[in-house]
């Protein structure tokens, strides 16, 4: 695995055996629910792609729905690595960052820069559970040794970081201005 420049110093504490069933209850309760959140994703990033102006937005949605898919797929592997049935367990957070979105959507008029000002902060929302998350999980994934899983959980985390940074250079680009010239 790559090291970043100012990432957090490599864990390398494993549980104790009295604390570990419950540490690995924890963290495959938060794969089942990444899960969930990933293939809500797959259903409601298509309603963003529709409802965007710009097409640097709707080629960054674009991008991350291709994205999404194979965080679904890498998750399956996760569950599969781990001897487990891939289950999936409704993300509250999740359902409520994507209601929030289509709130967003509904409020603003359609084909308008504000719009997309709107769908790029909903999707930064999105964004920053996603890095929390998969953050987290790398590091519960090394605390119980499975080092295999940490690999491709850290895989999603550089790419989940990788899109916010994109949604970013998006809004900089023109997108704020213009919105911010609109009547």
């Amino acid at each position: 695995m790559k090291k970043e420049t100012g990432a957090e110093p490599k864990f390398t504490t494993k549980t104790s055996p009295k604390a570990e069933p419950a540490l690995q209850e924890l963290f495959l309760d938060g794969i089942m629910d990444i899960f969930w959140a990933e293939n809500h994703l797959v259903k409601n990033l298509p309603k963003m792609i529709d409802a965007a102006t710009s097409d640097k937005l709707k080629n960054a949605i674009t991008d991350h729905l291709a994205q999404t898919k194979t965080h679904v797929t890498r998750l399956e592997q996760v569950f599969e690595l781990l001897g487990e049935k891939v289950l999936a367990k409704k993300c509250d957070a999740m359902e409520g960052l994507a209601k929030e979105g289509e709130g967003i959507v509904e409020s603003t008029e359609a084909g308008t820069a504000t719009r997309d000002v709107g769908i790029i902060l909903a999707s930064q929302k999105i964004e920053h559970y996603e890095i929390a998350t998969y953050g987290g999980l790398t590091q519960l994934a090394k605390t119980l040794g499975h080092d295999d899983v940490a690999e491709l959980l850290h895989q999603t985390l550089t790419e989940e970081k990788a899109a916010d940074q994109l949604l970013t250079d998006v809004a900089e680009s023109d997108i704020n201005y213009t919105a911010s010239q609109e009547a």
